[in-house]
């Protein structure tokens, strides 16, 4: 008898939970449908292609059985299991209630997914749905058993599929269909395995369940803070830890690519990278947090990665300090809700951005601060980088947004020059490097009278955009954070306040910079995007640092309100269409949470 498929749309962004194990993840939404999963890296080919395409491109459904075809019902709850990255979604159906649990084990051996049906109550028929297209959703992979087990190869690559179920193949899909009643435990699990090796070793699903347990709960054991934001920076922190790989300690920005900013629109970027920036704030955070060992592989990667050739800094790299990432785009993709093209690859790998010299000096300057234990190497670099931004400092560049317009002299980027000199400074006068200290202090003053004077404009008492520029734009925010000028400076104030002005929506969140206007061509792009998570955290940073407390903390709170129902954030939100937006879940999202958390925490601002 012909199986009909059960039709499965791509969910909101906002309907995805994430699974992980330190070296690639997956999305699973509401309704139990894996829609994005690459093999066995972050930047590998995707297996499961569905969330940017049809499930054509592939995708895992395990949920409730649907006799008519019709969408597969969402679940009726979802949780984490506690401080773990085991998801837990559980369906009330007519027949009575079930449970899947989803996780991806540590890897010791085969990347897996593994997916645990529990029978809760009554007798509910269920249906697995496995359809593996290899290479984002272009290669329909040769599907047999072995041994009882069933394999799908293509090329290179091969997914092995272990089940006590019943399977059988039809459609190009490989179909479960069983029942589950109170006490049942049924367990799928896929592996990968280069196509050349000897099949992986059978999985242990209940075994590698309690192991990645005691992993996390172990992990999250290590944290620091104790504060009333708790609950959001755990799982902020956990999400960070799910986008670092673990084999060389590089951090993706996010383990996806290509979701929009603006929905049906063209900014759609792939992620899948460790961006100097991102991963160095994300190093930050953990420092704060007590996340020492996260820290120090950090260092070493970003060692391995720059090498001996500091002067030719990449602002990202591949997760084991690839420098090549030539951007391509995959035509056979339509987008996630038709917003093409889908990318690969990042173009912006050339660009000169100065600003990522100074997160990068802040980050080593606060792992020395912390009593990370020295690398000689580390100062070396250091003092490499800066001798570096002694010849450049004064260039146009394209600047934190990563702009595919015209270079221009970014007031953000001399503000972050001036910190990568100031934290020299403080390393050479702690004794613990050598180096021209006279004329890193003459650097240093003419970088921040530069700034001053060409980047601010005394008429609005605002810092502007770059330099002539009368547009704003949000990294100006950082300004107080970074002690560029203290927090009570009329010119800070006043640049707050301009941005809550001229770049916040109605709700009070906060724009990158205007895509509309003077210089709406200021990043290459056509259309719009949404509200910017990291700036709006940002504004509730100064505006605890300025005072207003109160403020700061309603602004934090609506933001926790933004997360999805799992407490994750993609880049964006869009005030229009009041939904997330961005490749999901970002790095760049969570870590500013972490840090405003912790700042309110710090200035009593809670009232619980």
């Amino acid at each position: 008898m012909a199986v009909r498929l059960e039709m499965h749309v791509a969910g909101r962004i906002e309907d995805y939970a994430l699974i992980g194990d330190m070296q690639t993840a997956a999305l699973v939404c509401r309704d139990g449908t894996v829609d994005w999963l690459c093999l066995p890296r972050f930047d590998s080919h995707a297996v499961f292609a569905g969330l940017l395409g049809t499930e054509e491109h592939g995708f895992w459904r395990l949920g409730p059985a649907r006799a008519d075809g019709t969408q597969p019902p969402s679940a009726d709850r979802r949780r984490y299991r506690g401080d773990s990255l085991i998801l837990e979604s559980e369906w009330d159906t007519p027949r009575g209630t079930v449970r899947v649990t989803d996780f991806m084990p540590p890897r010791d051996g085969a990347p897996q997914v593994i997916r645990i049906v529990e029978g809760i109550s009554g007798r509910v028929p269920m249906r697995s749905e496995l359809r593996m297209r290899f290479s984002y959703g272009r290669v329909t992979p040769w599907v047999h058993k072995v041994d009882g087990r069933t394999v799908a190869v293509a090329g290179p690559d091969s997914v092995w599929l272990d089940t006590p179920a019943d399977t059988y193949g039809e459609n190009l899909t490989t179909y479960s269909d069983f029942t589950v009643a109170p006490g049942d435990r049924i367990a799928f699990t896929i592996s990968w395995q280069p196509s050349h090796h000897e099949p992986p070793a059978l999985p242990d699903p209940e075994g590698s369940l309690d192991a990645t347990a005691d992993f996390w709960r172990e992990w999250v054991e290590q944290c620091t803070y104790h504060g009333p934001y708790r609950e959001a920076v755990v799982r902020s922190l956990i999400t960070l830890k799910a986008l670092t790989y673990a084999p060389t300690g590089g951090i993706v920005a996010a383990p996806t690519t290509s979701l929009p900013e603006d929905i049906g629109g063209s900014r759609n970027w792939d992620y899948r990278y460790t961006w100097l920036r991102d991963a160095a704030i994300t190093l930050s955070s953990l420092l704060r947090t007590g996340y020492r060992e996260e820290a120090r592989a950090w260092r070493e990667w970003l060692l391995r990665a720059v090498a001996g050739d500091p002067e030719n800094l990449q602002i990202m790299y591949g997760i084991a300090g690839e420098r090549e990432l030539g951007e391509a785009e995959l035509d056979w993709l339509p987008g996630y809700e038709n917003s093409g093209p889908v990318r690969v690859g990042n173009g912006a790998a050339g660009q000169l951005q100065l600003d990522v010299y100074g997160e990068v000096t802040e980050a080593l300057h606060l792992a020395h601060m912390t009593g990370l234990t020295r690398n000689d190497y580390a100062t070396g670099l250091q003092l490499k980088l800066i001798e570096y931004l002694e010849k450049h400092w004064d260039e146009p560049d394209e600047g934190i947004w990563e702009v595919r317009g015209p270079r221009r002299h970014f007031v953000h980027s001399k503000v972050m020059a001036w910190v990568a000199v100031d934290r020299t400074i403080k390393l050479i006068e702690s004794g613990d490097a050598e180096g021209p200290l006279e004329r890193l202090h003459e650097l240093r003053d003419e970088i921040h009278r530069d700034v001053c004077e060409r980047g601010y404009d005394p008429e609005r008492n605002t810092f502007t955009q770059s330099y002539g520029s009368k547009e704003l734009d949000a990294s100006l925010l950082l300004i107080p954070q970074m002690g560029f000028l203290p927090p009570d400076d009329k010119r800070v104030i006043g640049t707050i306040e301009a941005i809550q002005r001229e770049l916040s929506t109605e709700d009070g969140f906060v724009l990158r910079y205007p895509t509309s206007g003077e210089d709406a061509g200021v990043d290459g792009l056509e259309g719009d995007e949404g509200a910017f998570l990291a700036c709006s955290f940002w504004l509730a940073d100064d505006l605890a640092m300025i005072g207003r407390v109160d403020e700061a903390r309603q602004l934090f709170e609506r933001l926790l309100a933004l997360r999805n129902d799992l407490g994750l954030l993609a880049e964006e939100w869009d005030p229009r269409l009041q939904r997330q937006v961005g490749n999901f879940p970002q790095a760049f999202s969570h870590v500013p949470l972490i840090d405003t958390a912790l700042r309110l925490t710090a200035s009593g601002a809670y009232v619980g």
